[in-house]
C-alpha cells in the first residue's frame, strides 16, 4: 500500500518544518489543516509503516529514535514516582 498525498506531506513536513518562522503547532495548523493532536496521533501511526520509511528513511527513523526516548523517559519517571510513594 502506497502513502497517500497527505501521509507523504506529513514526512516532508517533518524534515523541514523546522526552517520555517513561528511555532510547530501553528505550522501544522496552517500548512496541514489538522489540530496538532490529530497530527502526532497520524504521524506516530505513519512512522512504523514500512512505506514510510521508504519515502523517507532519515526522518522516520529520526522520528522513531525520539518517540522512543520519550517513551523511555515516561516510563522512568513514573517508576521514580510510584518508587518514592512505596
Amino acid at each position: 500500500m502506497e502513502l497517500n498525498e497527505g501521509e507523504r506531506a506529513m514526512l516532508d513536513f517533518e524534515r523541514s518544518w523546522w526552517t520555517e518562522p513561528g511555532p510547530k503547532e501553528a505550522a501544522i495548523s496552517e500548512q496541514l489543516e489538522m489540530s496538532t493532536t490529530r497530527y502526532y496521533e497520524l504521524l506516530n501511526e505513519l512512522i512504523d509503516r514500512p512505506e514510510a520509511e521508504s519515502h523517507d528513511p532519515l526522518v522516520v527513523r529520526r522520528l522513531r529514535r525520539m518517540r522512543d526516548r520519550r517513551r523511555r523517559s515516561r516510563a522512568e519517571h513514573v517508576g521514580a514516582t510510584s518508587e518514592e510513594h512505596s
